[in-house]
């Protein structure tokens, strides 16, 4: 098998993922793109493992490391996303610059932040 092919599709997996990193405006979109980059880093390793014919195969091992360390962030940033959709109301990129509440309006129950906190 030749190197090429996989190396060209993970090249385009990688770009496409990147592409996504910088133009969607969606958190979790954001984070589906990350996760595409890993697995054209993870296709990479791989083909050179196989390539290399390496007797370790460190690429396999490195790959699963990869994987696991994939997992963990998908599921940290999955729950942070979450967090934020619901203090805030959106997952845009954009509207979450500034993640700081306000210093001059403190948060209590008798003075929200946001009128609609109100209870009765």
């Amino acid at each position: 098998m030749h190197l090429a092919y996989p190396a060209v599709l993970a090249a385009l997996l990688f770009c496409t993922g990147l592409y996504g990193v910088l133009a969607r405006r969606n958190a979790i979109l954001v984070l589906m793109s990350v996760e595409l980059m890993l697995n054209a880093v993870n296709l990479n390793l791989v083909a050179f493992d196989v390539w290399l014919r390496d007797t370790l195969h460190a690429g396999q091992a490195l790959t699963l490391f990869t994987i696991a360390v994939a997992a963990a962030e998908i599921g940290i940033g999955l729950a942070i996303v979450l967090m934020v959709y619901r203090n805030r109301g959106t997952a845009d990129v954009d509207k979450l610059r500034d993640t700081a509440e306000p210093a001059d309006t403190p948060r209590t129950p008798n003075n929200p932040s946001n009128p609609s906190e109100v209870t009765a």
